[in-house]
Parts: C-alpha cells; sequence; structure tokens
C-alpha cells in the first residue's frame, strides 16, 4: 500500500470540486460551497492560474488533495505557500496520504527557497489540530483573521 503525490490535471477539475465539497461537509460549511468546475479549471488551469492543486492517490486511487498558492511575507522578504484547503477521504486517513501531501508542499518550499507553509485550521478540529502538532507546526495565537466579502467587499470596493 503505497502513497503518491502528483500535480494534479485540468482533467482533475470534477475530482477536486469533489474533495472540496467533502472537505466543506466534514467541515460543516457545504452551504457556503459556491465554486464550480469552470472556476476550478479557470483559476488552477487557465491562462493565468492563480492556485494549485496536489492529488494523493493510496494504490492509484485519489484519495486527498492539497490546494495552496503563493504568498508573501514583507518580514521575511521572500514567497511562502498558502495551502488553502488540504482534504483527505475518512476511509484513507491514516495511511500516510496527508502527510505525504504536506511533504510534497514543503519541499516545493526548499526546492523554491521559500519562507514558509502556512495554513489556518477550524479551532474545533482537534483531530487535524493534533497532527498539525505531531508534525511540528506552530500555532500562531496572537494572530486573528479577518475577512472582508460579499457586501462589505463590494461596499467597501465602491467607496
Amino acid at each position: 500500500m503505497s502513497v503518491t503525490v502528483r500535480v494534479a490535471t485540468l482533467a482533475d477539475a470534477p475530482l477536486i470540486l469533489s474533495f472540496i465539497r467533502e472537505l466543506a461537509e466534514y467541515e460543516r460549511l457545504l452551504h457556503e460551497v459556491e465554486a464550480t468546475e469552470v472556476d476550478i479549471r479557470r483559476d488552477l488551469f487557465g491562462e493565468n492560474p492563480r492556485s494549485f492543486c496536489e492529488i494523493a492517490e493510496h494504490d492509484g486511487q485519489p484519495v486527498g488533495f492539497a490546494l495552496w498558492f503563493y504568498n508573501y511575507s514583507t518580514f521575511q522578504g521572500r514567497a511562502g505557500i498558502y495551502l488553502e484547503d488540504l482534504f483527505v477521504r475518512p476511509e484513507a486517513r491514516g495511511v500516510g496520504a496527508g502527510k505525504a501531501l504536506l511533504r510534497k508542499l514543503a519541499q516545493r518550499c526548499m526546492d523554491a527557497d521559500l519562507g514558509r507553509l502556512e495554513w489556518a485550521v477550524l479551532n474545533w478540529n482537534t483531530p487535524s489540530i493534533e497532527f498539525y502538532d505531531s508534525l511540528g507546526a506552530s500555532r500562531k495565537d496572537d494572530w486573528t483573521v479577518r475577512r472582508l466579502d460579499g457586501e462589505a467587499l463590494e461596499r467597501l470596493a465602491g467607496s
């Protein structure tokens, strides 16, 4: 039983959307998913990709994904990777797919001389927090995530 990680291709757009929906269901946020296959194709595989994706396979079957994009640390003066989504199907948890996905992103950071790999996790998601802690990930309690979207974003843009 082996886990491999590969770069997603255009043909994976339906699979990626499926993983997004499965993750949203796990996070109790399925009602917030608006993404479509068109969005995935445009933003991951279009002329100007804005995000990137790795697919984990266990014995040749897709079991998880990592969707990410580049960010920049002005303090470090270096780019990094922001991991937007990491998901492994429940039946495949424990086979090493999550760790393999994170290892692949860590290797990408090292190969490209990037400064960090960063992500957020829901406060109630104890299994994921324990997994991240086991890898040596540090907690950033001093920071609170803020977001503008929907009407608030439109209102600010229009002012």
